[in-house]
């Protein structure tokens, strides 16, 4: 077979490097048949699986391009082979660094992507995620992994980089004596890509020992298109603003007032995770963002399809549009089906709806939101606390004597904390074993914990924590009364889950931990 193969290439590369020689009566001829190879060449890489032909097709396949004329790249066309294969600038593919290097030592954390080969936006999005781990985590070894093997050949017989799939990338964690493996995904939710990974990483956990898959960017999907959560909230805020500053408004108020509406396109699945994007409208709707549209590329859901948003848009009375992806890379998908000058693109739909007198089009990654790349820093930070071996998280538990403590509350959210007069702290207090913190909050805009997941919270017979009214003291000495709540703290160190209900009646969910407890004076 490897015979078989190495002669197929070298006839296609003999054919391919005559393409300089002198035309002939037949050129225009001879001209497509050149292309045509190539063609072939592009097609046979453009698949989902690497066998071991692969290096040696990539290589064919840009050789045979490069030794083409200029009028003869212009006539390569086959299944999925177009001119811009190999002719499309993208950036510099020298500023990424596709992280595939031994020597990683005990502790891995593999960043796994679905990939794109847009290098720039691989080099600012996909890296800039990367480079946010290894600042936060320097005593782990941040590695690469794509998911989308198409996109690894493109890479690789483009520019000559070459980034591990997920197989390779497990492989050279366990060749390298890894012991300790965090997986952070930068997929968007828990869909079809988050079940592959699942599947590949839970076939070499026993290589390892010690294995924890991290959440993706939006947190777990919830039952309907009403759950929303933290991650949701931050990544709506921050894209958002990111959005409106790009767009030149000082604020999305005052986008609206000018009669401008911004619509964030995602890619959308028939996975059951779909119900994500409907959750993202509905968070959209809870910050107060009327004027901000969620759509996707497959249409999935229906109501995010490119027709259904434009009529959303136009019916809620907005006569201009900020297009922008809600995807972690601005590749192929942002470039072409939203930004594209096909007709069938979003910009062009919503230019020839009639509706709109602009539509400005920003490629922006959400990868590159220093926001954005924190959140995946917190999701890794408490996938690499799970992945602790046990001997060692024994040893770290703390076990206090019953008695009254000052402790540090630690949120997720930059909009549910404890009060800036009590400095970050709560009262804990601990009793036959048990220990549970009051924290005084800021206002009283939160009426109710609970401790646990927002869709338990609402189940019959949940258990909600009750509020008590706290008197606070301010640096400048003026008081003021907010809500407080008693709840309750399975381990200290230790995220856990607390949901919270405002006066617009919605569940969130959020991570919370308690740390560095010290005896009351």
């Amino acid at each position: 077979m490897k015979k078989k193969m190495a002669l197929l290439l070298s006839l296609a590369l003999a054919l391919a490097v005559t393409c300089g020689s002198a035309k002939t009566a037949s050129a225009a001829e001879t001209d497509q048949e050149k292309a045509d190879q190539v063609a072939e060449l592009i097609d046979a890489i453009y698949v989902q699986s690497r066998t071991e032909d692969t290096d040696a097709q990539c290589a064919a396949a840009k050789a045979a391009w490069d030794a083409l004329t200029d009028e003869q790249k212009e006539l390569v066309e086959g299944e999925d082979a177009d001119p811009d294969y190999f002719g499309r600038d993208t950036g510099d593919a020298s500023a990424d660094d596709p992280r595939n290097g031994d020597d990683i030592g005990e502790n891995e954390l593999l960043v796994v992507s679905f990939g794109t080969s847009f290098n720039g936006s691989r080099a600012e999005d996909i890296g800039g995620i990367e480079k946010a781990l290894e600042a936060a985590y320097p005593d782990w070894s941040v590695r690469r992994a794509f998911t989308a093997q198409i996109i690894i050949n493109h890479v690789q017989a483009r520019d000559g980089e070459f980034i591990d799939n997920m197989d390779q990338a497990l492989e050279r964690a366990a060749a390298n004596g890894v012991k300790n493996l965090v997986i952070q995904p930068t997929h968007l939710m828990h869909g079809a890509e988050y079940d592959e990974l699942t599947d590949a990483v839970d076939a070499c956990r026993d290589q390892f020992e010690t294995v924890a898959i991290a959440e993706p960017l939006l947190g777990q999907v919830g039952s309907d298109a009403s759950v929303i959560n933290s991650d949701k909230e931050r990544v709506a805020v921050a894209v958002t603003a990111e959005a409106v500053e790009g767009a030149g408004y000082e604020s999305l108020e005052a986008a609206a007032q000018d009669g401008t509406a911004f619509v964030f396109m995602g890619h959308g699945t028939s996975h059951t995770a779909k119900v994500t994007y409907s959750q993202m409208q509905t968070q959209m709707q809870a910050l107060g963002y009327q004027n901000v549209f969620i759509g996707t590329v497959e249409g999935e859901p229906e109501e995010t399809a490119c027709e259904a948003v434009i009529d959303a848009v136009h019916e809620a009375g907005y006569s201009k549009v900020v297009l922008r992806p809600l995807m972690v890379v601005a590749g192929d998908h942002a470039n072409n089906d939203m930004a594209g000058d096909e007709e069938d693109s979003w910009k062009s739909m919503f230019g020839a709806s009639g509706y709109f007198e602009a539509v400005d089009c920003q490629i922006s990654g959400l990868g590159r939101i220093p926001a954005v790349q924190e959140i995946y820093v917190e999701h890794a930070g408490a996938a690499i606390g799970s992945a602790e071996p046990a001997e060692e998280a024994a040893a770290g538990d703390v076990q206090l004597a019953d008695g009254v403590y000052t402790a540090e509350f630690k949120t997720d959210s930059s909009m549910f904390h404890v009060n800036e007069a009590s400095e970050g702290l709560g009262e804990l207090t601990v009793a036959d074993g048990e220990m549970v913190i009051h924290v005084s909050l800021v206002s009283k805009n939160i009426v109710n914990l609970f401790p646990g997941l927002a869709e338990d919270a609402q189940k019959d017979g949940a258990v909600l924590l009750d509020l008590t009214t706290d008197s606070v003291t301010y640096s400048d000495g003026m008081t003021e009364e907010v809500y407080g709540f008693d709840v309750p703290v399975p381990a200290l160190d230790q995220e856990f889950d607390l949901a919270l209900i405002g006066t617009s009646g919605k569940w969130y969910d959020h991570k919370v931990s308690v740390s560095n407890p010290v005896p009351a004076e």
